[in-house]
């Protein structure tokens, strides 16, 4: 079976599943990127053990979203004349993709990681775009249940939806051996930017120190716009909280960081999903969040490894405060952390791809 995968650009939390089904047995893969990176983007990436090719790069910028407009994506699937073809997404590039599949009856596949509620603000035409494609798809990947639940509003049959989960290599963050007393409290992982809500985990911390009569230590782990507000934030309030910044943090250097600390702060103000929560449950870190994480209520469930909240100080630095004053609960929430995160892993996501791509096939076959 030759599968075509459309997709934005390569991503650290893709590739090692891409990997594990191009080694299945049988299956010639071949991924399309639209480009080599996204501007805002600056990871570092695994190997890549798959077929893959970067199209001319044609990118708008609207806001603070990046529009793919890559039109050899068709005589690139036309050389490749794969048997299945997956889209990731919804920009032209994509549809291109798509037009191609319908048209030549090559069985396609939806594959998003977003969610119904990362979708609620679609306009009419977006949502139209949606239903003209799904329509005419075999199969169905979803990332999380927010996912799920956005193609079951479609009236999309479960039957026809397969799960590929977004993880991390969850042994790379365990650490067995006995750990020496973090260094830091709390750590924020991510593009410190307003979406994220660098600023809220100070004011967190801030609110924590107060709590506990002593100052804290909070570690902020990426760069963004945010930074200098939250340095000038915390020169005012030297004597509570002692905020560092790591800056850009490799894959390789992020298992120690996260193992620096004792809480992750994850106050996202939107993320369909959220893969810097894998990576501190995986560390052994319970998750302090918001409800519009897609990682909300299924990898961090709240008052099992973590709480979910809404953007409240006073409710936030309650829980923190909890968790640093008591030690019976912080271990129960820790280790549950990276017991949930067990089930998170690249074969099942590489399974679940694969089995829509089974699916797909048979739906054809049966027509």
């Amino acid at each position: 079976m030759i599968i075509a995968i459309v997709t934005n650009g390569p991503v650290p939390y893709r590739i090692p599943a891409l990997n594990k089904l191009a080694a299945l047995p049988g299956i010639e893969l071949h991924v399309l990127f639209c480009c080599r990176r996204e501007p805002n983007r600056s990871w570092d990436l695994p190997a890549i053990e798959f077929a893959c090719t970067y199209l001319r790069e044609r990118i708008i910028q609207i806001g603070d979203r990046y529009i793919h407009n890559n039109p050899d994506v068709l005589p690139a699937l036309r050389r490749l004349a794969p048997d299945v073809v997956i889209t990731s997404g919804f920009n032209p590039t994509h549809l291109y993709a798509f037009a191609y599949a319908w048209l030549s009856q090559v069985p396609h596949i939806v594959m998003t990681d977003g969610t119904y509620d990362s979708e609620r603000s679609l306009s009419l035409l977006h949502r139209l775009v949606r239903r003209l494609v799904f329509a005419r798809s075999k199969a169905f990947v979803w990332a999380s249940i927010g996912g799920r639940q956005l193609f079951a509003s479609y009236g999309i049959a479960t039957a026809r939806c397969f799960r590929a989960c977004l993880c991390v290599e969850n042994t790379r963050f365990a650490d067995d051996a006995r750990r020496s007393e973090p260094a830091f409290d709390f750590i924020f992982c991510g593009r410190i930017e307003a979406v994220k809500n660098p600023a809220f985990a100070f004011d967190v911390a801030l609110a924590t120190a107060a709590l506990l009569n002593r100052k804290v230590r909070i570690l902020y782990v990426g760069s963004g716009s945010e930074q200098a507000r939250i340095e000038e934030h915390a020169a005012r309030h030297p004597a509570l909280v002692e905020a560092s910044f790591h800056g850009f943090a490799s894959q390789q250097d992020l298992p120690l960081l996260y193992r620096s600390a004792r809480i992750f702060l994850f106050p996202t103000a939107w993320d369909p999903w959220g893969v810097v929560a894998n990576e501190a449950c995986a560390a052994g870190l319970p998750v302090l969040v918001t409800p519009h994480a897609g990682a909300a209520g299924e990898l961090v469930i709240d008052g099992e490894n973590g709480f979910v909240c809404d953007l409240d100080v006073e409710a936030w630095s309650a829980r923190a405060a909890l968790l640093l004053t008591q030690p019976a609960t912080y271990a129960a929430f820790s280790a549950r952390s990276q017991a949930l995160v067990k089930g998170f892993t690249f074969d099942t996501a590489s399974d679940g791809i694969m089995a829509a791509c089974r699916h797909a096939a048979a739906a054809v076959q049966r027509h």
